[in-house]
């Protein structure tokens, strides 16, 4: 059992580290509307995780291995979220950095927005229930309950995942004043816009 909860422990981690979409989602709001909305970002995209993990424990995943219109239709919705935001952000990047509330030219996205935001984001992307699907069954033990144990490896990878975000957004906490300068916020925002696309085009083309 401690071998397996390490070995478990040692994976999430590891991908946990690999950056990927909400790694540039949470790194793109911190830079450019600050650390508190960054963290909202971050509870949003942490708490997909644990929802996921919880559809998995319930059988979503193994629907989502067993047909393609279902996998697909998710793939889809997620892969055109991704490339409305990429677009949007090509289209109208930030000039101004967001400051506070009173002396800032452009109105910030509340809490709930950049929290939703991360949320929709994680729940779009069917590669998380896919690789849950067939991740976290090998380390649920003989006999134990699939649903418990799914949801809480899922609430384990939440943690690291929060832990994770926090050295994030602390980091670019400390560069944030010479990151927003206006010239280099608009080329940051058309930086992430790219990437936001790739990640777009890249889940459009995958397959289970």
């Amino acid at each position: 059992m401690t071998a397996t909860l390490f070995s478990f422990l040692f994976a999430i981690t590891i991908l946990t580290l690999t950056p990927g979409f909400d790694t540039a989602l949470v790194l793109r709001t911190a830079l450019a509307q600050g650390w508190q909305r960054a963290w909202a970002t971050a509870s949003g995209v942490t708490l997909g995780c644990l929802l996921w993990g919880i559809a998995v424990g319930f059988g979503l995943g193994a629907l989502l291995m067993a047909s393609e219109l279902a996998y697909n239709l998710l793939k889809w919705t997620g892969a055109g979220w991704l490339l409305y935001l990429g677009i949007r952000l090509l289209l109208n990047p930030r000039q101004q950095p967001v400051t506070t509330e009173e002396d800032t030219p452009f109105r910030p996205q509340g809490y709930l927005a950049c929290f939703l935001r991360g949320l929709t984001g994680n729940l779009l992307n069917p590669k998380v229930g896919v690789f849950y699907v067939t991740f976290l069954p090998q380390f649920i033990p003989a006999g134990a309950s699939v649903a418990l144990w799914c949801t809480l490896m899922a609430l384990a990878h939440m943690v690291l995942g929060l832990v994770w975000n926090a050295v994030l957004i602390a980091g670019s906490h400390y560069f944030a004043r010479h990151l927003r300068k206006p010239p280099i916020l608009k080329v940051m925002d058309r930086l992430t816009g790219c990437v936001f696309i790739g990640f777009a085009a890249k889940l459009a083309l995958s397959r289970r």
